[in-house]
């Protein structure tokens, strides 16, 4: 069946990038159809089976964060990284908040809860959200630099909240007067993992590009070490009780900044250009610079790879335990006053660094796509120990607005980002 899946997306794929619609959307109804509800294939229940998507989940978004650290070939504290960082900071604050007052006040859920729940939907997705971030890492234009930062920022500064509305549920050790949360969970969780990812990224990628110079020749087996640094940044950054998302993530803008030392971060020649992403003939691979950027560009395309088969995976399993879980009623006033009112309110702050016009900011208000990040906390929640009344709700709630966030931002990313590509002059993607 997962032979025969594959073999047809990969023979319609080029059907499907002709419509209007993403290629998630078409997993997400074959996942529908594979569930219980029809040919019952895959029979899962989120409730019995959470430590399973908890550790499906993970590995995708783990890999999915490492792509995204890749593809930023900048420094963490350049301006164009403003926005993303108020997104991922501010906005990500302000998002949770009102999604909270919503839980309590409209969704009479009890206030741990409430900010669980707004922990949960509010970072956006690295997995799905590839349709609208950059395109390779010569890719600078500021909509998609935003986004794809912010996707990789905020899947670990949720994590704070996460633990904040599991202390209020009685599921976490907060302090007096929240004192652990603020001295753990926020600041050495959030310092310890872009420090500890950052400097293995970067130490790692020094050597191994020095061992590239030396020899003249890129060094074999990418995929062992691609692996295998992932692995050690998420592993270390547990052992110290800080957070491995963005621990990952900080691996792989490390590794990106230790290119971008060995080549130059100005405006490379055409060979070097070439090979930061992934393609350089065997003779232009003797200078070292062109060397050094071919192996972080052949890392980003072995990412990639591995992230589209996870990504295919954790779809098909979300479209099947949907009808499981069950349609959450609310969800449908719900997920509009999330994409509509709250996203747009919470990135009001973005102005602030007076970098979009007001078609530019409405696009990235727009695209606040929900997904497989936000199906790993409810996991984690429910692993931790969640009541099993508050979790049916969140279970429900959740899967359901991440059914509908593939379904609208599936349906309307192309067209608009076709529009915007326009109002830039850009030529449209074949």
């Amino acid at each position: 069946m997962i032979g025969g899946l594959l073999l047809v997306m990969a023979l319609a794929h080029p059907i499907v990038k002709r419509l209007p619609i993403t290629t998630t959307l078409v997993y997400l109804l074959l996942g529908v159809a594979l569930g219980p509800s029809w040919l019952g294939f895959i029979s899962l229940d989120p409730l019995i089976h959470a430590k399973w998507l908890h550790r499906a989940a993970e590995i995708s978004v783990v890999i999915s964060l490492f792509t995204v650290g890749l593809k930023l070939r900048l420094s963490i504290f350049d301006h164009r990284l403003r926005p993303a960082l108020f997104l991922a900071f501010v906005s990500m604050v302000l998002t949770v908040a009102l999604v909270a007052v919503a839980g309590v006040w409209l969704l009479a859920m009890p206030l741990g809860a409430a900010i669980l729940l707004g922990a949960i939907l509010a970072p956006t997705d690295p997995v799905l959200a590839s349709d609208v971030q950059t395109k390779n890492p010569h890719d600078q234009d500021k909509l998609r630099l935003t986004l794809t930062a912010e996707a990789g920022l905020n899947d670990g500064t949720a994590f704070p909240f996460v633990m904040l509305g599991l202390g209020l549920l009685g599921l976490h050790e907060l302090g007096e007067n929240l004192s652990r949360w603020w001295l753990v969970d926020v600041l050495w969780a959030i310092l310890a993992g872009l420090g500890v990812g950052g400097a293995l990224g970067y130490g790692v990628g020094r050597y191994v590009l020095y061992l590239t110079a030396r020899r003249k020749k890129v060094v074999p087996l990418g995929e062992y070490l691609l692996l295998g640094l992932i692995g050690v940044a998420y592993g270390l950054a547990l052992e110290m009780k800080a957070y491995g998302f963005l621990a990952v993530f900080a691996a792989g803008v490390g590794v990106r900044a230790a290119e971008r030392a060995a080549t130059g971060a100005g405006k490379a020649d055409e060979a070097v250009n070439e090979a930061i992403a992934g393609e350089a003939s065997k003779s232009s691979l003797a200078d070292p610079k062109v060397a050094a950027a071919y192996f972080t560009g052949e890392l980003l395309t072995m990412n990639e790879q591995l992230e589209r088969i996870l990504e295919v995976a954790l779809v098909l399993i979300l479209g099947a335990v949907l009808l499981v879980a069950g349609l959450a009623p609310a969800a449908w006033w719900f997920a509009p006053l999330l994409f509509l009112v709250i996203r747009p309110l919470a990135a009001l702050p973005l102005l602030a660094t007076k970098r979009f016009n007001a078609y530019e900011f409405s696009m990235v208000a727009w695209f606040g796509i929900r997904g497989i990040g936000s199906i790993y906390y409810l996991m984690y929640a429910i692993e931790h120990g969640l009541p099993v009344d508050v979790a049916k709700v969140l279970v429900s709630l959740t899967l359901t607005v991440i059914a509908l966030s593939i379904v609208v931002h599936g349906v309307s990313v192309t067209p608009l980002l076709q529009r915007y590509r326009r109002s830039r002059g850009e030529r449209s993607e074949p």
